[in-house]
């Protein structure tokens, strides 16, 4: 199959894009973006109209100007009037899937990105989820430290706003995975992260692995779920 160029996608929802620092942007600046945005549309299809081949360069580099026009328009329309446009421009093809047919396990690996939008409401959700938060000595550091002790992830994303944050991107990917490679990876599931980097950590382990590893351990016995604050 003649590989193609990537194409604009509409999602099911919309997803803020990158935040522009409030109160640097302006209506005049959003209308020019619209106005460039309109004639970058105009570029590409008369491009496209005018095709002579599968993988014709003039319409892939009008599909890069329309690209960048669609995303600072989006920026700008986000940054003065809290909108987002309905569309997505998809970077690149994902790969051919190149893993086996009947799954005999799988991984699940999940991204969400937030801002910290507005410290005092995560300071007030912090004193609401624990105890004892002292409002003169805490942090958004530890504001958020109490935050994902009280909340799991799932909830956090539902509640985002109320807690002073603002989702930007986020990702899952669902990965087929060795059966072999399911266990075993606690000491080290994230090969890339930087430990010094790291706010929290919580890791769901299976009760009865974690029994027979540490069956001489009276207090292990009944740990389902290990979390760790790191200070």
């Amino acid at each position: 199959m003649p590989e193609t160029p990537p194409s604009v996608t509409q999602p099911p929802i919309a997803t803020p894009p990158v935040a522009i620092p409030a109160g640097t942007a302006t209506a005049a600046e959003v209308r020019q973006a619209a106005e460039t945005l309109k004639a970058a549309i105009d570029a590409h299809l008369r491009a496209v109209e005018a095709r002579v081949e599968e993988l014709d360069t003039a319409v892939l580099e009008a599909f890069d100007a329309l690209a960048a026009a669609a995303e600072a328009y989006d920026e700008l329309l986000y940054a003065v009037h809290d909108e987002v446009t309905p569309f997505e421009v998809m970077s690149e093809a994902p790969p051919d899937y190149a893993g086996p047919d009947e799954i005999e396990a799988l991984s699940v690996f999940i991204r969400r990105d937030y801002l910290v939008a507005d410290p005092d409401a995560l300071a007030v959700a912090a004193r609401a989820a624990a105890e004892g938060v002292d409002p003169d000595t805490a942090t958004t550091r530890s504001a958020l430290l109490d935050i994902f002790d009280a909340y799991d992830a799932d909830e956090i994303a539902y509640r985002a706003e109320e807690l002073g944050l603002q989702p930007a991107d986020s990702t899952m990917w669902v990965v087929a995975a060795d059966p072999e490679g399911v266990v075993g990876w606690h000491d080290d599931p994230f090969s890339e992260v930087d430990e010094e980097q790291l706010l929290y950590r919580d890791d769901v382990l299976d009760e009865d692995e974690d029994d027979e590893a540490d069956e001489d351990d009276e207090d292990d016995d009944e740990i389902e779920a290990e979390e760790t604050l790191l200070s």
